[in-house]
C-alpha cells in the first residue's frame, strides 16, 4: 500500500471517528444544557461542534483534492484554517453540498466562535466584553425559531426544551449526513475504507445511526428502571442488587433522581446526599460499594437452577 493510500485509508479513518466523537460530545453538552444562562455551557457546545465539523470538512477536502496536488507541504498548510464557511466553499467546488440558509448561518456562527470568541477571556479587556459566544448562540436560536430567550437570572430563564434540541440536532445532522455521504463516495472511488466506523461508538450514532438527540438513550434508561422495579423473575445481576436494603433518600426528590440516572452531570447534585447516607446509614461503605460493583459483573451463570 502506498503512503498516500495508508494516510487516506487509516489515518483519515481515525480522523472520522475523532470528528464523530467531538460532534457527539457537543450534542450531549447541548442536551445537558438546562438553560442558556451560563456562557460556559455555550462554549462547551460550540467548541466541540466547531472542532468536529472542521475535521469532517478537512477529511472530505483531502479525499477530493489530494489526487491532483503537486506540493504536499503547501496543501497541508492550506488545511490550517478554522473558517468553516470557507472550508464548505472549498468542498462545493467538487460537490453539491445542498446546505440551506440556516446551515450556512450556523457554519458562520461556528467560524466566528472559533476564530475570535473562544479566546476573548484571555484578554484583559474581557471584563467589559459581553458573553459573545452565548449571545451569538442565543441570537441564532431566537432568529431561526422566532422565540425570545430570557437569561436574566439562572433560576427564572428560558429552558432548553425538546423543540430547541431537535432544531439544533436537525441542523448538525444535515451537515454530518452530507459530509459522511461525500466521504463515503470518495472512499469508494479511491477503493479505500475511510468510511468505516466502529460499531456502537459515538461516531456510529452520528454517522450511521443518524441520531442527533438522546431521546432513545433516555427511553432506555426509563425502561430499565421499569424492568428493575417491576420484573419478578430477576436475573443474576439484579438478584445481587435485591440483596441490599435501599438507602434513605428523599421520596419527594424522585423526579430529580430519575433525571440524574439519565445525566452524569445531574448526578453531581446528589453526591453529597449519597455520602451523607453512607455516613449515617451504612455500617461498611466499602463492602456496600463492592456489592454494587458486583451487580455489573459479566461472570454470572443465568441458569435459574444454579444457586451460585
Amino acid at each position: 500500500m502506498r503512503p498516500d493510500e495508508f494516510w487516506k485509508n487509516f489515518k483519515l479513518g481515525s480522523e472520522l471517528d475523532i470528528a464523530g466523537r467531538f460532534i457527539y460530545n457537543g450534542l450531549k453538552a447541548f442536551d445537558d444544557m438546562e438553560t442558556f444562562y451560563f456562557e460556559e455551557d455555550a462554549f462547551e457546545f460550540l467548541y466541540n461542534i466547531s472542532v468536529g465539523i472542521e475535521r469532517l470538512f478537512k477529511i472530505w477536502i483531502i479525499l477530493v483534492e489530494h489526487d491532483s496536488i503537486s506540493d504536499q507541504g503547501e496543501f497541508e498548510r492550506s488545511l490550517i484554517t478554522h473558517n468553516h464557511s470557507e472550508l464548505a466553499r472549498r468542498i462545493s467546488a467538487h460537490a453539491d453540498l445542498k446546505f440551506g440558509k440556516v446551515h450556512n448561518k450556523f457554519l458562520a456562527l461556528l467560524t466566528s466562535f472559533y476564530k475570535t470568541h473562544r479566546y476573548d477571556r484571555y484578554s484583559f479587556t474581557s471584563f467589559s466584553v459581553d458573553d459573545k459566544e452565548k449571545d451569538a448562540l442565543i441570537g441564532f436560536l431566537e432568529t431561526e425559531l422566532s422565540i425570545e430567550i430570557d437569561t436574566t437570572t439562572p433560576f427564572a430563564v428560558t429552558r432548553n426544551d425538546p423543540r430547541i434540541k431537535k432544531f439544533i440536532g436537525k441542523i448538525i445532522g444535515k451537515i454530518c449526513e452530507r459530509c459522511y455521504d461525500g466521504i463515503n463516495d470518495e472512499a469508494h472511488r479511491l477503493n479505500i475504507y475511510t468510511y468505516e466506523i466502529p460499531t456502537f461508538s459515538k461516531a456510529f450514532k452520528i454517522f450511521l445511526s443518524k441520531e442527533y438527540t438522546f431521546d432513545k438513550e433516555k427511553a432506555f434508561s426509563r425502561e430499565m428502571l421499569v424492568y428493575l422495579l417491576k420484573r419478578k423473575d430477576k436475573g443474576s445481576n439484579s438478584k445481587v442488587l435485591s440483596e441490599l436494603e435501599p438507602l434513605d433518600f428523599d421520596p419527594a426528590m424522585e423526579a430529580d433522581y430519575f433525571e440524574a440516572i439519565e445525566s452524569d452531570l445531574k448526578k453531581l447534585r446528589h453526591i453529597d446526599e449519597l455520602e451523607h447516607c453512607y455516613i449515617e446509614d451504612v455500617e461498611n461503605p466499602r463492602e456496600r460499594l463492592e456489592h454494587l460493583g458486583a451487580a455489573t459483573a459479566q461472570i454470572y451463570d443465568f441458569d435459574d437452577d444454579e444457586e451460585e
